[in-house]
């Protein structure tokens, strides 16, 4: 029965430790198997990783390409018409920044899912078409800012 005190390692599964330093006689003294001078056979110097001894780097020799619009982007935070359902009379930016549906700065998109509250009159910066005729239907106005 094997058990974790009778279990053994499989022959030549493991290697004995160079001892290095150690004088000429044991073939590994000297450098310690670091050939020859040179900055990677001085002790403690980890060398980055894609440093090129001082030359200018591949990385910044290679142009540079591509373009981001993440700066220039125009987002929007949704709100769904089911979502003013809480609102009476003239519902804007500052209204759903106090009930807590978009933050401060937030350019507001409105979106159709649901029925528009009665009379309701919504001002934002951009409107679905959906949105804009359910608004309509229901007899409120859809501004935009």
């Amino acid at each position: 029965m094997s058990a974790l005190s009778n279990l053994t390692k499989h022959r030549g599964s493991t290697h004995n430790t160079k001892a290095l330093g150690r004088g000429r006689g044991s073939g590994k003294g000297g450098t310690s198997t670091k050939g020859g001078k040179g900055q990677k056979a001085r002790k403690g110097t980890p060398i980055r990783r894609g440093f090129e001894g001082g030359q200018t780097p591949l990385i910044r020799r290679m142009p540079k390409v591509g373009f981001s619009n993440t700066a220039f982007s125009n987002d929007f935070e949704i709100i769904n018409l089911n979502q003013l359902q809480a609102f009476s009379g003239t519902v804007g930016p500052d209204d759903l920044t106090k009930a807590g549906l978009v933050s401060k700065k937030a350019r507001i998109k409105i979106l159709g899912r649901g029925d528009a509250p009665k009379s309701l009159t919504v001002r934002a910066h951009k409107f679905s078409e959906t949105a804009k005729a359910a608004i309509e239907k229901a007899g409120g106005k859809a501004e935009v800012l």
